[in-house]
């Protein structure tokens, strides 16, 4: 089955350069547009995309409460991708912070576009780690790092799933992860899924942040 898209931007022209590039691939499938983030919930209700490319700024409802929205309102929520002009932009870190799966830039190539939207749909390694890194360092000292802190404290990982964790912050796939480690991918796909339990993140971008943000791991 091929991956579905909902693309979101206020901008046509965004919206029909991002169509051409992901309706030329054979495993990706754009299945709707909107113009605002207002419009997202009932159309992923009805549309059940795996993937939501979605503006940052838009002048109704921007992407970051619609990414909240969408993950307070829709049962098994699609995976968003938040894409904007700058990369180093607050907004886009208030979006990673709110729940997106990650960012993608307007002027990337369209190699990356596709690259980008495979990734986030498969889930197993982070979209772009150098960036997120940096956006950390520019704007976590100033968000709720006690509440990260304290989110660190409790999650009480194990010595092996908090080293999974920071070759999570390096962005490593579950296959590189367990290449590493010399262990079966399987077994890191557990441990995995213990640390985002524990740190009651909904993937591995929120509990990226949540370690560069707790000073689990330091950013710079």
């Amino acid at each position: 089955m091929p991956v579905t898209v909902l693309l979101v931007d206020d901008e046509p022209l965004v919206r029909a350069g991002l169509r051409a590039v992901l309706d030329a691939q054979p495993d990706i499938e754009v299945v709707g547009e909107a113009a605002d983030g207002a419009a997202v919930i009932p159309l992923v209700r009805r549309l059940r995309p795996d993937v939501v490319a979605m503006d940052v700024r838009m002048p109704l409802m921007d992407g970051i409460e619609a990414t909240r929205a969408v993950l307070r309102s829709v049962d098994r929520p699609p995976k968003i991708v938040v894409v904007t002009t700058f990369a180093n932009d607050e907004y886009v870190y208030e979006a990673l912070r709110a729940g997106a799966d990650g960012f993608l830039l307007k002027r990337a190539r369209p190699a990356e576009i596709v690259n980008a939207v495979r990734l986030v749909a498969e889930g197993e390694s982070l979209l772009f780690p150098a960036s997120v890194r940096q956006l950390a360092a520019a704007y976590g000292e100033d968000r709720g790092n006690r509440e990260a802190r304290s989110v660190m404290d409790r999650a009480a990982l194990t010595e092996r799933e908090a080293e999974v964790l920071r070759l999570m912050t390096r962005g490593l796939s579950n296959a590189e992860i367990a290449a590493r480690l010399l262990v079966g991918t399987e077994t890191v796909k557990s441990h995995v899924s213990a640390v985002l339990a524990k740190l009651g993140a909904r993937d591995r971008t929120q509990a990226v942040i949540t370690a560069y943000e707790s000073g689990f791991v330091a950013p710079g």
